[in-house]
């Protein structure tokens, strides 16, 4: 079943409350933030509260959301300040990464299934919050290039689950899944760091461990010591968006797929169903989403502040 079971570490490459005037503001400028491609990069810096981000779902900002109902809609809680390390696709073996990144734990043929080598190198990207284009330059994805690895993998083997897999991972009841069919390949997590927040797809395991239930899903501290006890992987897509490095701290959570909003995560890999990887039906879509979004958000930046609160 790929490498499930190979540890794999990182490449070598890679308040005080205020009045109710100043909470709206705050949260207006937060659901600001939070939509995509609203605002150009910024410095990445990492505080160490739980972030105040919400999940843009109306044009409305939300409150603080609580852990963890997600029948309910409610959001999952934030795992905080959790080293980050950068990994790609078609990632070859090194000393410090002896397992190549051509399969995944859950796909066989990833690299081909994405389309090519994910080229950390960002001379060899496009990287723009203009346009939303956070890939490789010389192909188009035909996967999500906004990936991450956790350490951890519910299946041991192609027919069973681990067995606390039913008890430990929220939603495995809800999907109630064929034995040895994986409930965590392309979940839906968003990860913050300073000021911004982006969505990824959970379609490996690591770093280094893949049995560390206790802190993917209940709050621990990562089991793994190894580089700065690093708790996720992260591509070169989320790296750029997020002007994260390897080896810096971010906040990371599980979100329900309903509750991702459109953006650069959105732009490969989600219609591939529709006519084909690539197929003209999946293009037409795929351009008629982005002329929506940009529609949206031009919207939005012609109205100031007081409108929106008023909006509200």
């Amino acid at each position: 079943m790929g490498r499930s079971e190979t540890p794999r570490s990182e490449s070598s490459s890679a308040k005080p409350r205020a009045g109710s005037a100043a909470r709206s503001s705050l949260a207006v400028f937060l659901a600001l933030l939070a939509l995509p491609l609203a605002a150009p990069a910024q410095t990445a810096t990492t505080t160490n509260a739980l972030p105040r981000v919400v999940i843009p779902t109306s044009n409305r900002p939300t409150a603080p959301v609580r852990p963890v109902n997600p029948a309910k809609g409610i959001l999952y809680p934030w795992r905080q300040n959790i080293t980050a390390t950068v990994f790609w696709i078609g990632e070859t073996p090194t000393q410090n990464n002896p397992t190549p990144n051509d399969k995944s734990s859950w796909d066989q043929q990833w690299a081909n299934n994405f389309g090519g080598f994910d080229d950390p190198d960002p001379g060899a990207r496009i990287a723009d919050h203009r346009s939303g284009e956070f890939r490789p330059k010389n192909f188009t994805p035909r996967l999500n290039p906004f990936y991450v690895a956790l350490p951890y993998n519910d299946v041991a083997g192609w027919a069973a689950h681990k067995p606390e897999a039913s008890k430990v991972i929220p939603w495995f009841n809800r999907i109630n899944p064929e034995p040895g069919k994986t409930v965590l390949k392309g979940r839906w997590v968003q990860i913050y760091n300073g000021k911004r927040s982006c969505y990824a797809q959970w379609e490996d395991c690591g770093p280094w461990v893949t049995d560390d239930w206790q802190y993917v899903f209940q709050g621990k501290a990562p089991k793994n010591t190894s580089n700065q006890a690093a708790g996720i992987d992260i591509s070169p897509s989320i790296r750029d968006y997020l002007g994260l490095q390897s080896g810096q701290k971010c906040h990371w959570r599980f979100v329900e797929a309903a509750q991702v909003p459109y953006g650069p995560w959105k732009k490969y890999g989600q219609l591939a169903g529709a006519a084909g990887a690539g197929g003209a039906e999946a293009d037409a879509q795929r351009r008629y989403l982005e002329y929506l979004r940009k529609l949206r958000d031009e919207q939005y930046q012609r109205k100031s502040v007081s409108e929106l609160q008023t909006a509200r």
